[in-house]
């Protein structure tokens, strides 16, 4: 269950905040959602493919941790193993609201930080203090500010960039058929990536529009990333001889 509510200093001045990794605290997922603004950080790591929402028809880009839902390859009972977590996921338990002011008189939308009051990272023993003890922003909160803010950010430049693509016709779905060490296969599907052979054949001035719009770069950093599967599935076979010693 969640509880989303509006963080204030006043009923929240002595939460905390744990922030390190681990299953207890929901980081046990198999990819989470993605933009083009962290693609550089996200594809030094991790697969990036795309997918399509069945309500809304919307795609949106994803950054792959393993193979099935609940085996995240990267989680460790040490925390995890990679220098960057993407933002969607590292921003839990808060999440951006909004709300309207009146200011002379007239009504403005105004972002605000909602905290999910009873996901297991929030107490009032351990962690990362959310307030200063006599009020004000700690520097963690700040933090947390800009990371929601470039969230926001990042996923409206995302809904132009996916609109770039499918005016290209340049997204495909694939499957994925995996076989590790042991036999064990596994089939993914659902997914899409770029077609490179429609990304080939288009014209030098829609390739400098998409250059100047910094998609050109973003496209081929998603492409690039997809050597990153065998990092998955060398942490997979890795995962199985780890149960049987």
């Amino acid at each position: 269950m969640t509880q989303h509510v509006l963080l204030n200093s006043v009923e929240h001045k002595d939460l905390k905040v744990i922030t390190d990794r681990s299953a207890k605290y929901g980081d046990n997922v198999w990819y989470s959602v993605t933009f083009p603004l962290e693609f550089r950080s996200v594809q030094a790591h991790y697969p990036i493919f795309f997918q399509k929402d069945a309500t809304t028809g919307q795609f949106y880009a994803v950054a792959l941790f393993g193979f099935r839902n609940e085996d995240n390859l990267f989680l460790t009972d040490k925390g995890w193993e990679a220098s960057y977590v993407p933002l969607t996921l590292r921003r839990q338990p808060f999440l951006i609201g909004k709300q309207v002011v009146r200011e002379d008189g007239i009504e403005q939308e105004q972002h605000v930080i909602h905290i999910d009051i009873d996901h297991p990272r929030v107490n009032k023993e351990q962690g990362e203090a959310v307030f200063h003890p006599f009020g004000g922003n700690t520097d963690y909160l700040d933090e947390v500010g800009d990371m929601l803010a470039a969230i926001h950010q990042g996923l409206n430049d995302s809904k132009v960039f996916i609109d770039v693509l499918l005016e290209h016709d340049l997204l495909e779905s694939f499957t994925l058929d995996i076989e590790l060490d042991n036999g064990e296969k596994h089939q993914m599907i659902g997914f899409y990536t770029i077609n490179e052979e429609k990304l080939n054949m288009l014209e030098g001035a829609v390739l400098a529009k998409l250059h100047e719009q910094g998609y050109l770069q973003a496209i081929y950093m998603s492409m690039a990333s997809q050597s990153n599967v065998r990092d998955l599935l060398d942490r997979k076979n890795a995962q199985h001889q780890n149960r049987k010693a």
